[in-house]
C-alpha cells in the first residue's frame, strides 16, 4: 500500500478536550494522557495552548521533552507572541510543530475586525514567522466550512506559499455533512496551487452528531489527517472520537484502504483514564468504549453470540482492549444465555431445574433493569438455603467522627455465628468502619465501586450503599439500605465480602466468566 494511504491521527484531547466546561486537566494527569497517546502510536499530540497560561506552558514544554515518538504540537493565535511562545514550549521535542489559526469567515472576520485584504497580509506575516522557527508549521483557517469558497482558497494558498505543511479545514461549529465535507476537500486539492505539497487535515465537531462522518469523507476525498480526541471530548457536543474513526478504518478496511499507527488494544484503556481524569463520564451506549458496546440481553441476541460471536458482533471485544463480551441478563434474555451464564458461575443443572430457575430469573428482572452476576448467586443460593449468605453479620457498630482527625469505628461482627469485637481507625467513617470489618475478617479484596444513592428525600432520606469487591478476578457486589448511611455502607461491604466468599468457592477461585471466541475465525 503506498504511503498516501497512511492517515495521520492529530490527538487534541489536550488541548480542545480539555477546553470542554469543567475537564481541566491537572499537570500529572497531562503528562500521564500525554504518554498514553505516545504509547499507543498517536502521530501528533496537541499538547495544549502555551500561551494561554503558565502552567499550560509548563505541561507542553514538558511533554514536548517526554515523547519518545509522536510530533508535538502547541495552538497559537495570529500573532507573533503567541507564536514566539509556542515555539518555546515544543521546540525541544524530537518532532515539534507549531499550529497557528484565524477565523477566516464572514462571521468571524468581525471578532478581530479585518477586511479580507487585511486577514490574508496577517495569515502570510504569522505563518512566515513560524516557519522561520520550525520546519513543521500546521496552518488552520477557523470556520473553514462557512467561509466563501473564492476567500478560502486564496488564503490556503497564501499559508502553503508562506510556508505551512500541513493546512486544516475545521468545521468548526458542526455545521457540515459528510457529502460537503468530501466536496470541499475534494475541490480544494484540485483548484489550489501547490495542494499536492502539503498535507490536508480535517478538524470536525459534533453539533449535528456527524463529526466521525465529515472526518471520513474528507478522508475518502483526500484528506490524510484528522482531527480527534479519546471519547469526543471537546467543546459544545465534542469532537470526532480518535476510538470511532480508527476502528473505522481497521473494520471496513474493504471500502476504506487507509492505515493508521494507532494500536487499537490500547484504546479501552486510555479511554477510561481520560474518562476519569476529565470528570466526563463516557454514556453507556457510546460507540466502540461504552459499557453497551459489547453487551447483549436480547435472548435471540445471547443465543446468537454462543454459538458464533460474529453474528452480532463487527469487531472482537480484544481489538479494543477488552478480555470479553459482556451477556448482560435481564427481562429479554432466555434460557440458552441463563444457562450458560449460570454455568461460568460454576451452576451445572438439568433442564427441568432450568426450567424451574428460570421462572423465577424472569420474576426477578421484570423487578430490576439488569440482573448482575450476584443476583444470579443469590437466586442459586435461595434456592439451596445456602446458610454461607450471613457467614458475616453486622451486629454492632458505633463511629466516632467530625472536624478532628483520626475517625474510629468499633464493631461486633459474626463471623460464622460467632461474635467478635475490633476497633479500628481511618480516613473519614466508612473507611474507619471497613477497617474494623478487615481487622476481624482479614482478606485481599480490592474495592472497586462506592456508591450511596438516596432513596427518598430530606435529612432522614433512607440511603442505599452499593459496594462491589474485587479478589483473584472474582467480582462481587454488596447492596445494602439504611437511615444511616456509615451502617448501610458497613452491611453493604459485608454483603459483598459474603457473596465474594461464596462466588470463589463456586469458581474454584477462578475466574470463568469470559466469553470464547475460539469459533469467531
Amino acid at each position: 500500500m503506498s504511503t498516501d494511504n497512511r492517515v495521520k491521527i492529530f490527538d487534541t484531547t489536550l488541548r480542545d478536550g480539555e477546553q470542554s466546561p469543567g475537564a481541566t486537566m491537572s499537570h500529572a494527569e497531562k503528562l500521564e494522557i500525554a504518554s498514553l497517546l505516545d504509547e499507543m502510536g498517536v502521530d501528533i499530540i496537541e499538547a495544549g495552548f502555551p500561551i494561554a497560561s503558565e502552567g499550560d506552558f509548563a505541561a507542553v514544554s514538558e511533554i514536548a521533552r517526554a515523547a519518545k515518538s509522536a510530533t508535538i504540537c502547541g495552538l497559537a493565535r495570529a500573532n507573533f507572541k503567541d507564536i514566539d511562545r509556542c515555539w518555546e514550549a515544543v521546540k525541544h521535542a524530537k518532532s515539534p510543530r507549531i499550529h497557528t489559526f484565524i477565523g477566516t469567515s464572514p462571521l468571524h472576520r468581525q471578532i478581530p475586525n479585518l477586511t479580507q485584504d487585511e486577514m490574508a497580509d496577517r495569515i502570510h506575516e504569522t505563518v512566515t514567522h513560524a516557519r522561520n522557527l520550525c520546519d513543521n508549521v500546521q496552518w488552520s483557517p477557523m470556520d473553514a466550512t462557512r467561509t466563501e469558497f473564492d476567500y478560502l482558497c486564496r488564503v490556503i494558498e497564501i499559508a502553503i506559499k508562506a510556508g505551512a505543511t500541513t493546512i486544516n479545514i475545521p468545521d468548526t461549529v458542526g455545521y457540515t455533512a459528510p457529502r460537503e465535507s468530501a466536496e470541499l476537500i475534494r475541490r480544494l486539492i484540485a483548484e489550489i496551487p501547490g495542494a499536492g505539497d502539503v498535507v490536508f487535515a480535517t478538524h470536525c465537531h459534533n453539533d449535528l452528531g456527524m463529526a466521525t462522518a465529515n472526518s471520513l469523507a474528507a478522508v475518502e476525498a483526500g484528506a490524510r489527517q484528522i482531527e480527534c480526541t479519546i471519547n469526543g471530548l471537546g467543546e459544545r457536543a465534542g469532537n470526532t472520537a480518535l476510538e470511532e474513526v480508527v476502528m473505522a478504518v481497521k473494520t471496513r478496511h474493504d471500502i476504506m484502504p487507509f492505515t493508521t499507527g494507532v494500536d487499537t488494544t490500547k484504546i479501552m484503556h486510555i479511554s477510561r483514564r481520560v474518562a476519569t481524569v476529565s470528570g466526563f463520564a463516557v454514556q453507556p451506549n457510546k460507540a466502540i468504549v461504552g459499557k453497551n458496546a459489547f453487551a447483549h440481553e436480547s435472548g435471540i441476541h445471547q443465543d446468537g453470540m454462543l454459538k458464533n460471536p460474529e453474528n452480532f458482533e463487527i469487531m472482537r471485544p480484544e481489538d479494543v482492549g477488552l478480555s470479553a463480551t459482556n451477556l448482560v441478563m435481564g427481562k429479554h434474555s432466555g434460557r440458552a444465555a441463563l444457562r450458560s451464564k449460570l454455568a461460568e458461575l460454576g451452576y451445572e443443572m438439568g433442564d427441568n431445574q432450568l426450567k424451574d430457575v428460570f421462572v423465577r430469573f424472569k420474576e426477578l428482572a421484570d423487578r430490576k433493569k439488569e440482573v448482575f452476576d450476584d443476583d444470579l448467586v443469590a437466586l442459586m443460593r435461595e434456592a439451596s438455603t445456602d446458610p454461607a449468605a450471613e457467614y458475616l453479620k453486622v451486629k454492632f457498630l458505633r463511629v466516632i467522627c467530625g472536624t478532628e482527625a483520626p475517625q474510629s469505628a468499633d464493631i461486633t461482627l459474626s463471623v460464622d455465628g460467632v461474635d467478635q469485637q475490633a476497633t479500628a481507625q481511618g480516613d473519614g467513617p466508612v473507611d474507619a468502619a471497613f477497617n474494623a470489618v478487615k481487622a476481624i475478617y482479614p482478606h485481599g479484596a480490592r474495592l472497586q465501586l462506592y456508591q450511596v444513592h438516596a432513596v427518598t428525600e430530606g435529612t432522614d432520606a433512607q440511603a442505599t450503599v452499593t459496594v462491589r469487591m474485587e479478589e483473584e478476578g472474582v467480582l462481587a457486589t454488596g447492596e445494602a439500605a439504611d437511615t444511616d448511611t456509615v451502617v448501610a455502607s458497613c452491611k453493604a461491604y459485608v454483603t459483598a465480602l459474603n457473596r465474594l466468599r461464596v462466588r470463589k468457592e463456586k469458581l474454584g477461585g477462578k475466574d470463568t466468566r469470559e466469553v470464547s471466541y475460539k469459533d469467531a475465525g
